[in-house]
């Protein structure tokens, strides 16, 4: 039976691109739509561009709306691709473990409410860590807090900037992120 992804992206994009690109392969694994709050953003054009169906939703959609519309597409995972949103419990509730995030930090440092995007790398410099990485992890209630599935570690250069460290972090990203879902999907149909 074919496991049918939803991604939610809310930025350039180029996440959940890869994401799609890696799946279109796969007999059992597909992304079957995009939702993305933000009708300006990147992934709006890449959409057009990998012949995916595309939901741009309000803030206010999120909930109601939304849930619904998954339910009717029969989606079996949710991933989160560059999302800024909070996923509203009715969403959680209805996918428990079944929210997949990916966070450009080891987490639990660096998570939780405005850290995303380049914010994190800025903290993590600012910090001094010698290390980063991006962590992948299932949805929970709380920011950043739901079982981790995975991290990928890099060193930190003491002379890079937050962009550096962004770029490097993004080829972490777009190398693991897709084959952790494929794991991760694949673990649950053998509990099946």
């Amino acid at each position: 039976m074919i496991k049918r992804i939803a991604i939610f992206a809310s930025g350039n994009g180029s996440n959940a691109e890869n994401i799609c690109s890696y799946f279109k392969r796969s007999e059992d694994i597909q992304v079957s739509v995009i939702l993305t709050n933000n009708s300006e953003s990147g992934v709006v054009d890449r959409c057009r561009k990998l012949d995916i169906p595309l939901i741009s939703f309000s803030k206010n959609e999120l909930e109601l709306k939304i849930l619904l519309k998954l339910l009717d597409l029969h989606i079996d995972y949710i991933v989160l691709a560059g999302f800024l949103l909070k996923i509203p419990l009715s969403i959680i509730q209805a996918y428990p473990d079944r929210i997949i995030n990916l966070h450009p930090a080891l987490l639990p440092k660096f998570g939780g409410k405005g850290m995303y995007g380049i914010h994190v790398h800025n903290a993590v410099i600012k910090a001094g860590e010698s290390e980063s990485g991006i962590t992948i992890h299932c949805v929970s209630e709380e920011y950043d807090k739901g079982e981790i599935l995975a991290q990928f570690r890099i060193p930190v250069d003491k002379t890079e900037s937050p962009e550096e460290l962004q770029t490097r972090i993004h080829e972490l990203e777009y190398k693991y992120f897709p084959v952790v879902i494929e794991s991760f999907i694949n673990r649950d149909k053998s509990d099946e």
